[in-house]
């Protein structure tokens, strides 16, 4: 027969491996949370390099839409000041509304619109616009993974232990929920 101390050994090892495991695999996931909010910083940034290459491109077509231009300039420099990221999502949406504004703006100057600095600068931003969108959806999909993980039994157990905490979902602010409102 096998004996009590050969037994409790290999329920110790499966405990130990279960453990080493678990807070492994917490580790890997708190990582990817990490690195997915690192992925929408590094759009972000790629989005605030663009901006200043348009507004010089736009400044001379629209001389008389400076407070456009002033509110494009202000929301860049929220969104490089945003240190949490509740602030860099809220900062973010007030860059993308004042974006909007600005091309809407624009759509009155139609040599401004056959410019083709001003229509690259314009399809870049609109695809950093895309990957920022994929970027926060990863990331919420990170964050989902980590906070099932730190919520379920008995990984709850070990996250407590070693002081893991759910993280915040990237979300969109209460104006961009609304219904958009389309008139001809």
């Amino acid at each position: 027969m096998v004996s009590v101390a050969v037994i409790i050994g290999v329920v110790a090892a499966v405990v130990l491996l279960f453990i080493i495991l678990t807070y492994n695999s917490l580790i890997s996931l708190r990582n990817q949370v990490r690195n997915s909010f690192s992925q929408i910083d590094v759009q972000l940034k790629r989005r605030n390099d663009l901006i200043p290459n348009l507004v010089e491109a736009v400044k001379g077509y629209m001389k008389h839409e400076k407070g456009v231009l002033e509110n494009v300039t202000k929301a860049r420099t929220a969104i490089m000041s945003a240190a949490t990221m509740q602030e860099k999502a809220k900062a973010s949406n007030m860059l993308t509304d004042t974006l909007k504004s600005l091309f809407a703006v624009a759509e009155s100057y139609p040599t401004l619109k056959a410019n083709e600095n001003f229509m690259q600068l314009q399809e870049e931003l609109s695809g950093t616009e895309s990957k920022i969108a994929y970027s926060r959806q990863h990331y919420n999909d990170m964050v989902m993974v980590l906070n099932n993980k730190i919520q379920s039994f008995p990984s709850n157990i070990l996250a407590s232990m070693f002081s893991f905490r759910q993280e915040e979902l990237f979300r969109a602010e209460e104006s961009e929920r609304k219904a958009v409102k389309v008139e001809f």
